[in-house]
């Protein structure tokens, strides 16, 4: 996805947003695209094959992008529902870098005429050529410019694509270039309506800026792409992708011990509790941090604090997303998401627990490969409580200048409590990875 500052009126910025995904790294379809403006409140569906959209937001909006896909990859099964229809398949990257690939499907053998026009309808580029019944592909390079038209017509009808340039200030020329053909008739159910096929669903959040590219992840149980692990303060932390989210796979555990009749304070030094006052303790659930230790005494929502470089401490809305994405029935971006104090969700809590360490044997399914820990807490006078029974997990968004949000997983409970705390409260934290 690209994200263009188009023009800008005071706070109002026009944006210019193009949606791709992958899975891992083979480019699959999204069905259909959400737009939620999570702090004005609002929110925009697009439909594939429409996957451009231009909106007008304030300037510092938190804009959450949700990519529903399709149980079929780019190409052949993609003509769902719409079986046996004249089509052309959507532009893959869009936005374009260099060169992108789409395909047209035939119905029968005849004469194609391919047109491509700029955003001022300018027409750069026809060909006319014979082709056979299935599908034909094409690789496109695009010119100067930022948005382009191809258009399709076989046998009186048309059909046509939006492509963004992410290069709008190269010096090439726009071209065309017939790649090959999968002939022969379209194998699939037509009783299998699009809605039926959306079996995954990514999330991200951005503050949107000028000329950041973005790309919803469907891959997820897997080391995060192109860093399987953090050397940070000493020790060597695994990573996991949950969809468009890289996290963490262990508490963090940086810092130096103290005692628990110590107090954390601002002295330059990482600070950490062990539960018990053990070190082997902070090596196996990691340590326990008041807020402000953790924030390393800044304020601002999504900080680095005690995480490495590149990474933060997750927001609430950083959680929210991963709940939804880890939950079978309350999805990213949902009401539920949104209820505080009470156990929310169907299953995300045991979804995201770890498959060994919670009391009387129920442990989680792991099933994203979060493996949330049993780590209990300190309850900041000479107590260490329930390590075996809950797991306490910061964020860094704070509700008032006393309390923060954090999250709950309780042995007991499938679901996941969106609670606050005061600032003095000693529990675990994971970090996320910065977009």
């Amino acid at each position: 996805m690209e994200v263009r500052t188009a023009c800008e009126e005071g706070n109002k910025v026009i944006l210019d947003l193009a949606f791709t995904a992958i899975d891992s790294s083979r480019y699959v379809r999204l069905d259909s695209i959400r737009v939620m403006n999570r702090t004005m409140g609002g929110d925009t569906l697009i439909q594939w094959p429409d996957t451009t959209l231009t909106m007008e937001i304030i300037s510092g909006d938190h804009l959450l992008y949700i990519g529903y896909a399709s149980r079929y990859p780019y190409g052949f099964e993609e003509l769902l529902p719409e079986q046996g229809q004249f089509a052309i398949l959507g532009n893959y990257p869009n936005p374009v870098t260099d060169q992108g690939n789409f395909s047209v499907f035939i119905p029968e053998k005849g004469n194609l005429e391919l047109r491509v026009t700029d955003a001022w309808g300018r027409n750069l580029y026809n060909s006319a050529m014979v082709l056979e019944k299935g599908i034909n592909s094409f690789r496109f390079t695009p010119g100067p410019g930022n948005l382009f038209l191809i258009s399709a017509h076989w046998n009186g009808v048309n059909r046509s694509i939006k492509v963004l340039s992410a290069s709008p200030g190269s010096g090439r020329r726009c071209a065309l270039e017939y790649t090959g053909s999968q002939t022969g008739d379209v194998k699939s159910d037509p009783r299998v309506m699009s809605t039926e096929l959306i079996t995954q669903e990514s999330g991200i959040l951005e503050v949107p800026d000028a000329g950041r590219t973005v790309t919803f992840q469907f891959a997820t149980n897997i080391p995060c792409h192109g860093m399987q692990t953090v050397e940070y303060g000493g020790q060597v932390y695994k990573t996991i992708q949950i969809f468009s989210q890289c996290w963490m796979k262990e508490n963090m555990n940086v810092g130096k011990m103290i005692l628990h009749d110590s107090l954390m304070s601002n002295n330059g030094i990482i600070e950490k509790y062990c539960y018990e006052d053990r070190e082997d303790s902070c090596l196996k659930y990691g340590g326990l941090y008041y807020w402000d230790e953790m924030m390393q005494y800044s304020f601002q929502q999504g900080a680095q604090g005690i995480c490495p470089p590149s990474w933060h401490v997750p927001t609430d809305e950083d959680w929210k997303v991963l709940e939804g994405a880890a939950d079978s029935e309350y999805g990213i971006g949902s009401p539920e998401c949104d209820m505080e104090w009470e156990s929310r969700g169907l299953d995300a809590g045991t979804n995201l627990r770890s498959s060994t360490g919670w009391s009387g044997g129920n442990n989680g399914s792991n099933l994203y490969g979060f493996a949330a820990l049993a780590a209990g807490s300190y309850l900041s006078y000479g107590l260490f409580d329930k390590v075996g029974q809950y797991s306490h997990l910061w964020t860094s968004t704070k509700d008032d200048p006393e309390y923060a949000k954090y999250r709950y997983l309780d042995y007991t409970d499938p679901g996941i409590y969106r609670r606050h705390s005061g600032l003095d409260y000693e529990i675990s934290v994971r970090c996320v990875r910065n977009n």
